[in-house]
């Protein structure tokens, strides 16, 4: 009987300590996103290149790239890499070079004696940029204004040296979209709300800016320039501080991108993002372990508190309860702010799953790290 009360009270310490660790991250980084005032920024109309990399994308050039052509600013030139394409990329891109002026195509030929990884393709992008602010989006993002250039430009000054920007994915039919979007915005929830803060970690290229001169300054990709992922969440996690580093997420800067069409193009996908995280800063390993595990143990311990005999029930519900209201409020806030509707409810159920399916890719990422993942 003392065994059994000496492991209940264990157990109610490890709920409360989870409880306060996860409420530390919702009031202390995600509430920061929609309660972050964005400062009035006059419109510098600074000269802008914009690099967008893409290999077999010729169906979705021809859908997004307009939206990037046709932005409302008055000096901006658009880089296209067109990298080692086997689809009419090329004569999609030619149509466009004919109607503006000021796209630039900068194409990489197929060598079967070297290959390259996508950081490649955008260094040739920076390469070719005469402009020292440099915009990153994708071939199959497109921005949801004509003002896209213009607000993820605007932060920058003499210190300001990154902008990190939301990219989402459009609302599709089906319960994989909405995981995919969920996981997007907590993701976004987080990186924004510690660079809000103070803690930049990482960017996404769907939407990140940052100043040629840092590129080179930092000697590019650096020690990272081997791996296949990284050209935006690795260069954002070593380079980035308090100082040099900004965040843009009104409506009229947010990217939207296709969503993956299949549950193992997502996985994939996922695994070829979170196959970075083992090179992150100590500390933002450790701040990013801290949260999913503290959620993980704190559903463990809520369960085994209910279904086990135990004399203060009432509080754990109670806890439990103050927890969830947090979240939804939380939640709630921040989709509007990101303009992520639909989701609340899902993400509710998400929350108690995605530590797993996130422990599952972690675990597929170290039995394959030898492996080599797509260029996208």
């Amino acid at each position: 009987m003392l065994a059994d009360n000496t492991f209940l009270v264990i157990l109610f310490i490890l709920f409360i300590f989870t409880t306060f660790t996860q409420l530390v991250y919702y009031l202390l980084f995600y509430l920061a996103v929609p309660a972050h005032k964005h400062p009035e920024n006059d419109e510098k109309g600074i000269s802008v290149s914009v690099i967008i990399c893409a290999r077999n994308e010729a169906e979705n050039l021809k859908k997004f790239l307009p939206s990037v052509l046709e932005q409302k600013y008055p000096d901006y030139e658009v880089i296209v890499v067109n990298d080692c394409s086997e689809d009419n990329s090329d004569e999609i891109l030619g149509e466009y070079k004919n109607r503006y002026s000021h796209l630039k195509i900068s194409s990489v030929n197929k060598d079967p004696r070297f290959t390259h990884n996508k950081k490649f393709a955008q260094f040739i992008g920076i390469k070719a940029a005469r402009n020292n602010i440099l915009l990153f989006t994708d071939a199959d993002c497109h921005p949801v204004s004509d003002k896209w250039i213009q607000t993820m430009t605007s932060h920058f000054d003499e210190s300001t040296e990154l902008v990190l920007g939301y990219g989402g994915y459009s609302k599709k039919k089906g319960l994989l979209n909405k995981y995919v979007r969920y996981d997007t915005f907590t993701i976004a929830l987080q990186y924004l709300g510690m660079a809000v803060r103070g803690i930049p970690y990482m960017g996404v290229g769907r939407n990140l800016a940052y100043k040629r001169s840092l590129f080179f300054r930092k000697k590019g990709f650096g020690k990272f320039n081997h791996i296949m992922s990284g050209d935006d969440d690795l260069f954002v996690n070593t380079n980035s501080q308090r100082s040099n580093t900004r965040v843009e997420f009104r409506p009229e800067s947010h990217v939207i991108s296709v969503p993956p069409p299949s549950l193992k193009s997502w996985f994939n996908q996922k695994k070829r993002h979170l196959s970075t995280a083992p090179y992150y800063k100590t500390r933002d390993k450790i701040l990013l372990i801290t949260e999913p595990l503290s959620r993980f143990f704190f559903y463990v311990s809520f369960i085994l508190l209910l279904v086990l005999n135990n004399s203060f029930w009432q509080y754990v519900l109670i806890i439990f309860g103050l927890r969830l209201l947090i979240q939804l409020i939380t939640f709630s806030l921040g989709q509007k702010k990101l303009n992520e509707s639909g989701i609340l409810f899902f993400s509710v159920i998400f929350d108690i799953f995605s530590p797993l399916i996130n422990g599952v890719i972690h675990t597929c990422n170290t039995f394959t790290r030898g492996g080599k993942h797509k260029w996208k």
